[in-house]
């Protein structure tokens, strides 16, 4: 099992890493300039980045490619899920009240990703932008007092996108998320 980290300058990207290297997952972190096509992996997580680097295409690489042609799961993370959002369609701006720290998120959708997690969870954020809009064929899978979209699915294809940072200590059941997320990819790489 192969997870790759696409690093969107994020200041946690290297826990991302981690969290997938602790789960016995061979990963490693790669440019978001990367082609697709040296892309050999089993799913990729898209790190979160600079303020506001969600809502410009221009510092996002070649994320827009990925998401537009490869068939492998991937997980975008804060300023990842934003610019998925952004770039399938929906829309993301400037949230009306800011999240930094931690935060209580309700779960509303049992998706997979949530498999073993409870109702609600405390965690961490740390955004000012936030997804106003899924993007056709997705689905809001989680909410916060402050913002409606804390989890999105697609129903066609295995793109995930969350607000909140699960690899962050501080966020509950952080590593279930992430085992879930290893648990789609293994299915998948077995269709």
């Amino acid at each position: 099992m192969r997870i790759l980290v696409v690093d969107n300058g994020g200041q946690w990207t290297h826990r991302e890493w981690r969290v997938l290297r602790d789960l016995g997952v061979e990963t490693a972190i790669i440019p978001n300039t990367t082609p697709l096509a040296e892309i050999q992996a089993d799913g990729l997580v898209l790190s979160g980045g600079a303020p506001r680097v969600g809502l410009s295409g221009e510092k996002m690489g070649r994320i827009g490619e990925y998401l537009d042609q490869a068939t492998i799961p991937i997980l975008g993370i804060c300023a990842g899920h934003q610019f998925m959002a952004v770039h399938l369609g929906g829309a993301a701006g400037p949230s009306a009240i800011p999240e930094f720290g931690k935060t209580i998120i309700h779960i509303d959708d049992r998706n997979e990703l949530f498999r073993e997690v409870p109702d609600s969870i405390q965690a961490w954020e740390s955004h000012n932008d936030e997804v106003t809009r899924v993007p056709p064929g997705f689905r809001a899978l989680a909410h916060s007092e402050n913002c409606r979209v804390q989890a999105m699915a697609s129903d066609a294809k295995p793109l995930l996108g969350l607000q909140f940072h699960p690899e962050v200590e501080h966020t509950e059941c952080g590593e279930t998320i992430f085992e879930n997320f290893v648990r789609l990819c293994e299915r998948h790489g077995s269709h």
